[in-house]
Order: structure tokens, then sequence, then C-alpha cells
């Protein structure tokens, strides 16, 4: 679970679309067909995925996503979002076995 303004950090593809190759920015020639991405983008070695750096504040398990503070369990089970902590759903009604 993600809330609104935590939906532009989520991680992106790493690869691009294969089917999608008709795009303007392959026309204009700024892309080459069949590229890697992870290899070619600046920055990439700084904000590239590490999956078992970032870990959950509750269980301690590794999280999915590069800047979340909890797993998809935790996030769900408290209403909170996965990335900044904020609450976004009451789960005062729910009926959960783990609580």
């Amino acid at each position: 679970m993600v809330c609104k303004k935590c939906e532009t950090k989520l991680s992106k593809v790493a690869a691009p679309d294969p089917f999608t190759s008709t795009s303007s920015s392959v026309k204009d020639g700024s892309r080459k067909i069949g590229e890697n991405k992870l290899l070619s983008r600046p920055g990439s070695s700084r904000n590239r995925f590490q999956p078992y750096q970032g870990k959950c504040k509750d269980c301690k398990q590794p999280v999915t996503q590069n800047k979340a503070k909890y797993c998809h369990g935790c996030a769900y089970k408290k209403g909170l979002c996965s990335i900044c902590g904020k609450a976004i759903l009451d789960t005062t009604g729910y009926v959960m076995s783990a609580k």
C-alpha cells in the first residue's frame, strides 16, 4: 500500500518495453534499440535496487521497494504507506488474524 504522494517514488522497470519501439524517442535517435538501460543511464550505480539493504521496521524482513520502511504485509496490517509510514487506511473494522 502506497499513498498518492509516494507513487512517484516507486521502483521502475529496468528494461524498456520491446513492443513500443515505434515511439518518438527511437525515431529521433536518442535511444538505441536493444541497449541495456541499467548500464547506460547516468547515475545507475547509486540508484540501483539493493535487494537485501532495506529491512522492515517491524518484522525485519527485506522490503521489495527501494526506499520502503515497511514490507507489504506489515503496511497492510497497520494501514500505513509502506514508503513514508503515513496512515492511509483505517483497519479498526477489519478482522485480521495477526494484528
